[in-house]
């Protein structure tokens, strides 16, 4: 691959996905497009980067920014973010809700579903604290294929047996030949949606909590800025935003401040302070099995066509 053709595919996926990639980074631009190389029987970078001038193939436009855009994720990655949700933001966005009693919740960098799954499998934990609520959950990703797959919640047990706890592995998953499959209920909870964070996504509507963690580390600095932006008009005045652990909102925006008390999580500028709420307790084992998937699933339902 030449430097021409390295600048070319730099320029491209970050037209078109906000992807930054740093002259470092040659090695996974060949590394993650050479299967797609031998995909379109094409001979090489270079042949790849002639037909994507000649702009005629989407389903090969659409496999170059999958391929540079998907990234790694587990069930409660980094586990932090998830305690925080059960011990703070969703005992305080109910206690703001309480006469709505509905939240809407969206994950923006959703892949293959695992943190959706894993706000899912919490909120049904919680099933006696939430009766008569409605809960939505929206997943989005750039990556139509990724969200197939978290569309079918199918995963091997190596995608099991990483930050998912033994007791929610029984409880919300059957196995499925050497694979297993989240519950339907589960699966019926998480509305997966096409998008890009680069275009607009006002219609997706306001979010009392949104997820958009470890996807502006790809980003340069004005991209951020903008998405940052974007995503504060879509959170409620009194939401809130968790990022990952190297993003902050900083230099950035001035739309959005970082929470004195939790690292990652940040309000709307001059948002007021929460009313205080009761946490969730931390099931054990024994507790889990109390409440059964049946007996929260019409409460917390995938809301579509809003």
């Amino acid at each position: 691959m030449t430097d021409v053709e390295f600048d070319f595919l730099r320029a491209y996926l970050k037209t078109r996905s906000g992807l930054a990639l740093s002259g470092e980074k040659r090695y996974l631009v060949e590394s993650r497009l050479g299967p797609i190389c031998r995909r379109f029987n094409l001979a090489d970078l270079g042949a790849l980067v002639t037909a994507l001038k000649g702009g005629r193939d989407l389903a090969m436009e659409r496999a170059v920014v999958e391929a540079m855009t998907t990234n790694e994720t587990f069930f409660f990655r980094d586990r932090t973010p998830f305690d925080l949700f059960r011990d703070v933001l969703l005992p305080e966005a109910m206690a703001r809700r309480a006469a709505q009693r509905r939240l809407r919740i969206w994950c923006a960098a959703a892949s293959t579903g695992q943190e959706p799954y894993s706000l899912a499998m919490m909120l049904q934990d919680a099933a006696p604290r939430l009766s008569g609520w409605t809960v939505d959950i929206i997943g989005t990703d750039l990556s139509t294929e990724v969200l197939e797959k978290a569309k079918a919640g199918l995963y091997s047990h190596f995608e099991v047996q990483r930050g998912l706890p033994v007791q929610s592995l029984i409880k919300h998953f059957e196995q499925v030949g050497e694979q297993w499959r989240i519950s339907a209920s589960l699966r019926q909870m998480v509305d997966y949606r096409p998008l890009n964070l680069l275009q607009p996504f006002d219609s997706l509507g306001t979010f009392d909590i949104i997820y958009c963690r470890n996807v502006l580390i790809y980003f340069d600095a004005p991209t951020k800025g903008d998405v940052l932006a974007r995503l504060s008009n879509s959170l409620a005045a009194d939401g809130a935003l968790l990022l990952g652990a190297a993003e902050t909102v900083i230099g950035l925006t001035e739309k959005l401040v970082p929470n004195t008390k939790h690292r990652g999580l940040y309000n709307q500028a001059g948002a007021a302070l929460a009313p205080q709420a009761r946490p969730l307790p931390v099931l054990t084992p024994a507790a889990v099995a109390i409440a059964p998937a049946a007996a929260v699933a019409p409460a917390m339902r995938r809301v579509v066509g809003l």
